[in-house]
């Protein structure tokens, strides 16, 4: 039988590049959005993990961090699977998910991110262990690449603008646009985006928390004329009251990101009418089975679903991977920004972007490998060896 036996944590750091960097320097903050983070924001952390079974195999995890949002950092996802989590994944087949998730859940509470991070490695492994791709233990690849939506950061009007006609140009026909500056920015923004584009394009929004639920009532009607898919964040994280008073006032969809972490989060969200549609990433709501388990919720509710992230090159491929294989259940593009922000994305060969989609990579597992000599000089420690 197939057994994890070894895993391996790595902390990784990875700048910007540069041409983001100076985008976001563009913006009030710094950041590119309206989140009110302190700190400048110059790159990603990450944590890599390799889950390596006993006929040597090797699946590999990934998850990004940032304690704005994600309210954890590397070291404390390493903690919590050196000194927790690894005891119910070590000895156990990686081809049984369902058995390592419950037990995680039932013995290490919250940490979802670092369930997920354990979660997806197991897909990779299967992959690895059975020659197969990992969207073969999804239900099976539905498409051979998936639609991608572009990311516009805040900044000036024009610039905003101008950022928009480039990457149509490039193919993009879906773009997720940081609003929160002012409402008048927002619709200024907004309307001059279609006024130059017309309605070819599909558009959804990202307030980062920036209004009160009376503010974002506001900012979200002044837009609706514009015929936006949805509305993300627009309050407080924890506000989930205030979710409901905005998705009750308005049109559009709302979604939750920075105030999601756990299926939990999500059916509550839901039953208190806060959200019209589920935001999903590869660390939240725990890897690939939270995911799916996510999506096939959202079917049920009769809601659409969005995949959307700012990973290397790993998780990357496991989005695209779920995309192609729930394709017919999302709705959506993927967001997909780490080949764009990131200097390196860790991965021997990159995957294929182009004409504004993403090509499902082919091979074992996500069908992409890491590069060992990249991961040795982004970590900024060693790696973590538990066995």
């Amino acid at each position: 039988m197939d057994r994890i036996v070894k895993i391996e944590l790595t902390p990784v750091f990875v700048p910007f590049h540069e041409d983001v960097l100076k985008l976001m320097q563009n913006s009030k903050g710094g950041l590119g959005m309206a989140i009110a983070a302190e700190e400048p924001w110059t790159g990603g952390d990450f944590v890599i993990c390799k889950l390596i079974d006993n006929h040597g195999n090797t699946g590999v995890g990934e998850i990004f961090l940032w304690l704005p949002e994600s309210g954890t950092s590397p070291d404390q996802v390493i903690d919590v699977i050196q000194n927790g989590l690894c005891n119910y994944v070590l000895g156990e087949s990686p081809f049984n998910t369902e058995k390592i998730r419950r037990l995680m859940e039932n013995n290490v509470t919250r940490n979802e991110m670092a369930k997920g991070l354990i979660d997806m490695a197991c897909y990779d492994l299967m992959g690895k262990i059975t020659g197969r791709s990992a969207h073969d233990f999804m239900g099976g690849q539905t498409v051979d690449e998936i639609p991608l939506a572009a990311l516009i950061p805040l900044m000036g009007t024009d610039a905003m603008i101008d950022l928009c006609l480039m990457l149509f140009d490039g193919g993009m026909r879906t773009f997720r646009v940081k609003l929160g500056q002012s409402i008048e920015h927002d619709v200024e923004v907004i309307s001059g985006i279609r006024e130059k584009l017309g309605n070819n394009i599909r558009l959804r929004v990202d307030y980062n928390q920036a209004y009160s639920p009376p503010e974002a009532v506001r900012a979200i009607r002044a837009i609706e004329p514009y015929h936006i898919d949805f509305a993300e964040q627009p309050v407080a994280a924890d506000n989930y009251p205030g979710m409901a008073y905005v998705q009750k006032s308005v049109d559009t969809p709302i979604m939750s990101h920075e105030g999601c972490f756990s299926l939990q989060d999500i059916t509550t969200l839901v039953n208190l009418g806060g959200i019209g549609i589920i935001g999903l990433n590869s660390e939240r709501p725990g890897g690939v089975t939270g995911m799916l388990r996510a999506i096939s919720y959202a079917e049920t509710q009769g809601m659409g679903a969005v995949l959307h992230n700012q990973p290397l090159g790993i998780a990357s491929a496991m989005h695209i991977h779920v995309a192609a294989a729930r394709h017919y259940s999302l709705g959506h593009a993927t967001e997909l920004f780490g080949q764009v922000m990131m200097e390196d994305d860790l991965i021997v060969k990159p995957i294929n972007y182009d004409n504004g989609t993403a090509k499902v990579p082919e091979g074992p597992g996500w069908g992409v490998d890491l590069d060992e000599g990249a991961l040795n000089k982004y970590a900024v420690s060693s790696a973590v060896i538990i066995n």
